[in-house]
């Protein structure tokens, strides 16, 4: 990872703006086809750890954490990121939908898609730690601490003036600009690309729960009359069982249950779960957020591309959101490789963009349709999703087709079919 240049302009092939897993994915992703000069910036600070060199990590019961599809695997092995990455993360071996109050259920295993897994939990400190040494590997520069003051379209690509704590202005001019600085982007925002925002009237609890009972690599997604719930399987914490809690509910409920002591949290969370897990020991820092569905009006033009979360933010029903955003990266970073010189042609972003259209279009549809169906409290719309539900776990085929939807892999298909 090399320094930047601060005492006149300083020109780049791609620049991209924000430096989050989503960003360096990208740009250890671009690394990996063509030996372009890129720049990260990022308006915290980072720095790589020695943790996944050394395997000294540390865990904490309250890391947050991300679920990882078997297609983002794949793009963590094209890029040498995998062997690290899977020494700290618990593999999906089965998926367990239930529909509380309803006799509907359906469980997916590993095995019915044929695969190790249907998907890995990581702790985010860990995956950033792993992508953080990966970067420090390459020449890619990084530039922390540091926001962008203007953007100025140039006929050869973008000009920025980006300010870094305590420095003077620095002008950069790129090729290509890659905004992956997350939902709202105030970058995009200076270029007016706004964004459309479909409240869902919800707010988002995050926790990582201790069990009774071992989880067994099992992942449960349960529907509510209140919302949705899931709770996927973390890797044991000094010898207890954990798993991650992504709760969904009212805005209003959610506050009282962000209100409420832990005893009374955990007995609200047991009557809404079940015991399938025994009972819940402990309740970790509990995180809420209001929930959204959140798209950007444009994601290219002329020298420019949105990406990850300020193109896309979707429900965390599904799980789906970091996966879409690396499977957007990776297809990015094939579509500017096969480009030459021309990466800023609009011509070749349009490509990209019809590329990935598909897989986002119809992963954005499943994960906003998915909590409105089941938060449907309708005795026929009751019946037809329970009757899905049950078909499913009684037709392989369709628990394949679920399956490999889920791990980002019959959307590729359709994209390059």
């Amino acid at each position: 990872m090399a320094t930047v240049n601060t005492s006149a302009t300083s020109n780049y092939d791609i620049v991209i703006v924000g430096g989050g897993m989503v960003g360096i994915s990208l740009a250890l992703l671009l690394r990996a086809h063509q030996p372009w000069k890129i720049l990260l910036v990022e308006a915290q600070e980072l720095a790589a750890s020695d943790s996944p060199v050394s395997g000294a990590y540390s865990s904490s019961f309250d890391a947050r954490s991300t679920a990882l599809s078997w297609s983002s695997r794949n793009i963590y092995q094209s890029i040498g990121v995998w062997p690290k990455l899977k020494r700290h993360l618990t593999a999906i071996s089965q998926i367990h939908v239930s529909d509380r109050g309803h006799a509907g259920l359906t469980r997916i295993d590993a095995q019915d898609a044929n695969v190790d897994a249907l998907g890995y939990v990581v702790e985010n400190q860990w995956l950033g730690s792993v992508l953080l040494n990966q970067l420090a590997e390459t020449d890619i520069q990084l530039l922390g601490s540091a926001g962008v003051e203007t953007i100025v379209p140039l006929s050869t690509g973008m000009r920025l003036e980006v300010q870094q704590t305590s420095e003077q202005p620095q002008t950069i001019e790129t090729k290509l600009l890659v905004i992956a600085d997350g939902a709202g982007s105030g970058t995009a925002q200076k270029l007016g690309i706004e964004s459309q925002s479909s409240a869902y009237g919800q707010t988002g609890i995050i926790a990582n729960i201790s069990l009774e009972k071992p989880h067994g690599g099992v992942a449960y997604e349960r529907f509510t009359d209140q919302g949705p719930m899931a709770l996927l399987p973390l890797t044991d914490f000094k010898g207890r069982p954990r798993s991650a809690l992504v709760w969904t509910q009212p805005s209003d409920m959610a506050e009282l249950l962000m209100a409420a002591d832990e005893q009374s949290f955990l007995e609200q969370l047991q009557l809404r779960f079940g015991y399938r897990l025994g009972h819940f020991r402990q309740l970790g820092e509990r995180v809420s957020y209001p929930l959204a569905l959140t798209t950007a009006t444009e994601q290219v033009r002329r020298h420019l591309v949105v990406i990850g979360n300020a193109a896309h933010s979707l429900h965390p029903v599904a799980g789906q959101g970091f996966n879409l955003s690396l499977r957007d990266a990776a297809g990015l970073a094939s579509c500017l490789a096969q480009a030459g010189d021309a990466i800023g042609d609009l011509a070749v972003l349009q490509n990209y963009q019809q590329q990935q259209a598909t897989d986002q279009r119809n992963t954005v549809l499943f994960s906003h349709s998915l909590p409105k169906l089941f938060g449907l409290s309708s005795s026929v719309v009751a019946l037809g999703r329970n009757s899905g539900l049950l078909a499913m776990d009684l037709i392989p085929s369709l628990r394949n087709s679920f399956a490999q939807f889920g791990m980002g892999m019959a959307t590729r298909e359709a994209d390059h079919g």
